[in-house]
């Protein structure tokens, strides 16, 4: 079992933060569940891995060469994957592990993040993701997600893909556990023909 961690490449200005993210590391190589991330040496991403590495467990880091070239490659993991673009590394991330907790970061968490959830949601993977919520810090994306469901872009049972925990433990449980049944993503859709509504002859070009 590998759980993959989105967190921040900086450390935040809470405390709270930072204990939040060994924590998990710790907690994760107590359980035996191996730690996939960035790969990264720096913020919370370097505290959970040097957490989990410190508490004997298994730490798989996947970083891309502009990123090992930036000198912020974490030299002391089990291993360390170096690929070329971050296409290719989140989808190696996400190869890696059964389930994801996601830790508070910036632009690149949330990235990650999104495109983990969106992937659930087209049923390309099914994989738990699950938000650390530490200090409230997940509240604004919980409340635009219930917006998204009010507003009719996001079915509820897929808003129900975001999972929240409070506590390390309750990550890791439901990070572990099962992902809810959803059906397809297009609520615009439900009770029309297989096929959808486009109709007569239209080009389609596969790479």
């Amino acid at each position: 079992m590998r759980l993959c961690v989105y967190c921040g490449s900086n450390t935040g200005t809470s405390p709270a933060f930072a204990a939040a993210a060994r924590q998990l590391g710790v907690a994760m190589a107590n359980r035996d569940i191996g730690l996939v991330y960035g790969g990264g040496s720096v913020g919370l991403m370097g505290i959970a891995a040097d957490a989990a590495m410190g508490a004997g467990g298994e730490v798989i880091g996947v970083i891309t060469e502009q990123l090992v070239n930036a000198e912020v490659a974490h030299r002391g993991l089990t291993r360390l994957e170096v690929v070329p673009s971050m296409h290719e590394r989140k989808a190696r991330l996400s190869d890696l592990a059964d389930g994801v907790i996601v830790l508070p970061g910036g632009f690149g968490t949330v990235d990650e993040f999104a495109e983990m959830l969106t992937w659930n949601q087209l049923g390309i993977v099914a994989k738990p993701v699950v938000l650390l919520d530490v200090e409230g810090f997940w509240e604004p994306l919980l409340t635009w997600m219930d917006r998204a469901v009010d507003a009719g872009f996001v079915r509820s049972s897929h808003r129900m893909l975001a999972q929240r925990a409070r506590s390390v433990d309750d990550a890791i449980a439901l990070a572990t556990g099962p992902v809810p049944d959803t059906p397809h993503k297009w609520l615009d859709r439900d009770g029309t023909p297989a096929g959808g509504f486009i109709t007569g002859s239209v080009p389609v070009i596969r790479p």
